[in-house]
């Protein structure tokens, strides 16, 4: 596992963060020697940080090592809950799925951060390029063009000022003006589309969704196998902007 990279703020804190994403990012417990290694720090340090992560349910010790706790289930609901979200949108994706054959995704744009919010992708699936999270890589996206395309001019320049542009293949974009450009595209079409930009082996076609009036853009996408794109990217774009309308307005308040 690399090292996080240092944050701002008390180092206890941002420690305690990082046992987190070790743990978090792990496909099994982690022991504390690891965690040691991976923080460089002592032993004790370790389980001086998560003694307090273990009594607020945030990771659960196991025979094997650390776990995510039964807190964690909880602040994925909280993030849903906070997008506006509710049982709605899950069905949704699951008709996408039906309807393409293809892996669907909620996305939003809400304080300069794009987050992948759900997906119907299993949890078992890590080859899979699109997870729920923070979404790095939006300008080599199909939901990351289309939640940005969206955007005042100004807020884009800062997201990707911010974020930057790397290189994943030989297909990603990462001249400024060549992303204008292809942003103009999505505008004039009305979805965006990301041929192997993020992964050669993935493509993904997104739709910006109406504004629903609680400041945050939301996108719904497909992902599927690049060599199946060229015959069925038209029924599948079809099956997406179908699914728009059908997309759950605000929750009662």
């Amino acid at each position: 596992m690399p090292a996080s990279p240092p944050s701002p703020g008390p180092q206890s804190v941002d420690r305690a963060l990082a046992v987190l994403d070790a743990v978090a990012d792990a496909d099994r417990p982690v022991g504390a020697k690891a965690l040691a290694r991976r923080l460089g720090c002592a032993l004790s340090t370790v389980y001086h940080l998560t003694g307090p992560l273990l009594a607020r349910g945030y990771l659960v010790r196991t025979a094997e090592g650390y776990a995510p706790g039964p807190r964690v289930p909880a602040l994925y609901r909280s993030h849903q809950r906070h997008h506006g979200l509710g049982a709605g949108t899950g069905a949704l994706l699951g008709r996408l799925r039906r309807a393409t054959g293809a892996e669907a995704y909620h996305t939003a744009y809400r304080g300069g951060l794009i987050t992948v919010v759900d997906t119907t992708a299993p949890v078992t699936a890590t080859a899979h390029p699109f997870a729920p999270g923070p979404e790095e890589r939006a300008h080599a996206t199909a939901h990351g063009k289309a939640l940005l395309a969206a955007l005042p001019r100004p807020l884009r320049r800062r997201y990707l000022a911010e974020h930057g542009m790397a290189r994943f293949t030989e297909r990603t974009i990462t001249g400024t003006e060549r992303f204008e450009a292809e942003i103009e595209r999505v505008r004039d079409q009305g979805f965006a589309v990301s041929v192997g930009e993020a992964d050669l082996a993935y493509t993904c076609l997104a739709v910006a969704l109406p504004e629903r009036g609680d400041g945050i853009v939301h996108a719904l996408s497909v992902s599927l196998p690049t060599v199946d794109f060229g015959r069925r990217q038209g029924e599948i774009r079809a099956a997406l902007i179908r699914a728009v309308p059908e997309f759950p307005a605000l929750p009662e308040s």
